[in-house]
């Protein structure tokens, strides 16, 4: 927590760029009453991008379950008397009608996701995340598509909200909090954490070209330890692992569509076909069109 007193400034929520949603009684009633989604769902859910001087404080708690998801920045909660950091790509789960306060870093402005969120599951799921989470606080390797689902849940939620669209949102909900609570990657240590993260990276921009140092930085490590570490939970050097998975991204193009090889270099991004071609035979034993015969006839 950051030295400067908390409550010298407070502003109500409203950041650039922030996403909100908060379900009125009446909708929150319709989910209670549906078979599936009476199970889980959720009361109002949000993204704050850059929350500077993010602030909340319930004295008696709430009748739902908070769930906080740090993606960048850091902040804090204090729980029971004691205060918990939240820090990049970790995650807490307040519980139901337990005092609360927490907030941004007013140094690091934290990003945070967050879902309020109840339902007949609702108590066991909080205990599968109590029984794992030692210091209330988990790390989790940072997943794209699990902010792909949040958006998807944001977009239904602010729909028209029949049967259909309700259990879809149940289904939806129930993947993205069990996303956080049943997954081995939430006890990894932070540093395997960061080569989980750089990994999805990579994916994301796979026609990019990286110098080891761009990945590095971007993991806060220097080269030597962010090589040392990226080699021991893969077994490959950073770009010699990047250049697999283009290789891979062009094994894809080259089976399910008609795309010709200049077009697929530019997609996985490489400049000149002979030299894909070469670094696609060295890794696959074949050429590349030699690998679109063989699997496409």
């Amino acid at each position: 927590m950051d030295n400067t007193p908390q409550n010298d400034k407070k502003v109500a929520e409203g950041f650039l760029g922030q996403k909100m949603i908060v379900l009125p009684p009446n909708v929150q009633q319709l989910m209670a009453k549906n078979q599936l989604a009476r199970s889980l769902y959720a009361t109002a859910l949000g993204y704050y991008p850059n929350a500077s001087y993010h602030d909340r404080e319930r004295k008696t708690g709430t009748a739902q379950y908070i769930l906080l998801y740090c993606v960048e920045g850091r902040g804090w909660i204090q729980l029971n008397g004691t205060e918990y950091s939240l820090l990049p790509n970790t995650f807490f789960i307040i519980p139901q009608n337990t005092p609360n306060h927490y907030g941004s870093s007013q140094k690091e402005p934290w990003s945070i996701y967050w879902v309020h969120f109840n339902g007949l599951q609702a108590d066991l799921l909080y205990s599968r995340y109590a029984g794992k989470a030692n210091d209330g606080t988990q790390y989790i390797a940072y997943d794209h598509s699990r902010i792909a689902l949040f958006d998807k849940l944001a977009g239904m939620l602010e729909s028209d909200l029949n049967d259909v669209v309700t259990e879809t949102v149940y289904i939806n909900l129930l993947q993205f909090i069990s996303s956080f609570i049943y997954t081995g990657a939430a006890s990894e240590p932070v540093e395997q954490d960061a080569v989980s993260a750089s990994i999805s990276l990579m994916k994301e921009n796979i026609s990019r070209s990286y110098q080891i140092k761009e990945l590095a930085d971007h993991a806060r490590y220097s080269v030597s330890h962010y090589s040392e570490l990226f080699r021991r939970k893969t077994g490959f050097a950073p770009i010699q692992y990047f250049l697999q998975l283009k290789i891979q991204r062009a094994c894809q193009y080259l089976y399910f569509t008609k795309m010709n090889i200049k077009q697929i270099c530019g997609e996985v991004g490489f400049e000149d076909p002979f030299y894909f071609s070469r670094m696609f035979k060295k890794q696959m034993g074949q050429s590349p069109l030699q690998y679109r015969k063989m699997h496409r006839s």
